[in-house]
């Protein structure tokens, strides 16, 4: 018998608890997320209901080959790398800043007031968030243009031009997880030793001069797990909140991955190419993940695995 198989099992008779703890999570993800990768073969097939999986005809790399070759390509990468790295670039600091911002609050009341009012927003569903970008910014009965029309300015019809979409959807998914996203930033922060701040006040360092110094190095570690995270996710934006925001007049700027294969795979029943388009999609997001662990590791030795 191998001496890790010897090591396992004196492990498992030591720690048999833990196993059947855990056993429920490895079964919840084996059965909802391994198995159903089985059906990833109908990207490199003719799949044909009737016939099911195995009886359908194998068609090879045909599905990628007319996605790459098609006259949405370009356009659907732009529009899905535009939003995730504006996203990215507004969106990631903001709970951050918010957060380093918070823990300098004296005044536990403000405080809670603060973090309650930022917080709400991550309650609302998709559905309701949407509905209220489309009543603020309604040409004749939005607060914004009525606000714009107060000033001088003209009305804007911000949900069907194009150029505003991009900026719309940033701003109000920051607005709505700004709040939910910073406390995990307010977690770390809880846990830097207090007497580092007290031995720098006793040399005389500013506020913001601790905040540079102690507060960033500190949860340095858990900024870089999330960038990680969150770059490993750049072609994964999600659909329900583009989908509904989404209209005939600014489809040249809403147009993404993950909408267009809802449209051709279950509006258009085009399973096969759907299945190979998010395919595509799934492989870059694991390549950028990797690669983004790996500088990571390498510049700051801080990495997922």
């Amino acid at each position: 018998m191998p001496a890790k198989w010897r090591a396992f099992r004196r492990t498992f008779r030591k720690n048999w608890e833990l196993y059947l703890l855990i056993t429920p999570v490895v079964l919840y993800f084996f059965i909802f997320d391994y198995l159903p990768m089985y059906g990833i073969q109908i990207a490199f097939k003719n799949f044909v209901a009737a016939k099911g999986i195995w009886a359908s005809e194998w068609i090879g790399f045909d599905h990628f080959e007319r996605f790459f070759n098609s006259f949405y390509f370009d356009r659907l990468i732009l529009n899905t790398l535009g939003i995730s790295l504006y996203q990215l670039a507004i969106g990631f600091p903001i709970p951050l800043i918010l957060a380093l911002l918070l823990n300098e609050v004296g005044n536990r009341h403000f405080k809670r007031f603060v973090q309650t009012v930022t917080y709400a927003p991550h309650f609302l569903s998709t559905v309701v968030m949407v509905g209220l970008i489309i009543i603020f910014l309604s040409p004749q009965n939005g607060i914004i243009n009525h606000l714009i029309a107060f000033f001088g300015g003209e009305r804007i019809s911000f949900m069907t031009e194009p150029e505003w979409f991009k900026s719309i959807y940033v701003f109000s998914g920051v607005w709505q997880g700004m709040g939910w996203s910073s406390i995990i930033y307010l977690a770390a922060l809880a846990g830097i030793d207090p007497t580092l701040h007290e031995a720098a006040k006793v040399d005389g360092a500013s506020r913001l001069q601790r905040i540079w110094k102690i507060n960033l190095p500190g949860i340095m570690p858990t900024v870089v797990i999330l960038l990680i995270l969150n770059v490993g996710q750049i072609m994964g934006i999600g659909f329900e909140k583009i989908y509904l925001m989404q209209n005939d007049l600014n489809i040249e700027s809403s147009e993404v991955i993950s909408t267009y294969v809802y449209t051709q795979g279950i509006l258009g029943a085009q399973y096969s190419f759907s299945a190979a388009v998010g395919l595509f999609n799934s492989l870059v997001n694991l390549v950028l993940l990797v690669l983004v662990n790996r500088i990571a590791k390498k510049v700051n030795e801080t990495s997922l695995w």
